[in-house]
């Protein structure tokens, strides 16, 4: 299992994780609960219910470099391409935009 914290404008938002069955985001209650939220994409708005999928959210996996900064980031982290949750946590720290995501290294 893998996890991420999505940060919307540098507060906690929710939490994607990747396990054996898929993907899973889910917002953050004090986030939910807190003083006019914003949804982390249009196609994921606020609810208390986590979003499941079997493939990465189109939203995240849309974040992730294209083209030779893919390269690049490929060839400094050693990240197969076709692992999408490795390439995000890896390389959206510090993504353009009001959301970014951060490696949950263990709990």
């Amino acid at each position: 299992m893998r996890k991420a914290e999505v940060k919307y404008l540098d507060r906690t938002a929710g939490w994607l994780v990747q396990d054996e069955e898929g993907y899973h985001f889910l917002y953050d209650q004090a986030y939910l609960e807190s003083e006019n939220p914003k949804p982390v994409s249009l196609t994921l708005p606020l609810q208390a219910a986590a979003y499941s999928s079997k493939t990465m959210f189109p939203f995240f996996d849309g974040l992730i470099p294209e083209g030779w900064l893919l390269d690049v980031a490929e060839r400094n982290w050693k990240i197969n391409p076709r692992d999408r949750m490795g390439l995000l946590m890896n390389c959206c720290a510090d993504c353009i935009g009001a959301v970014n995501v951060h490696p949950v290294l263990s709990e």
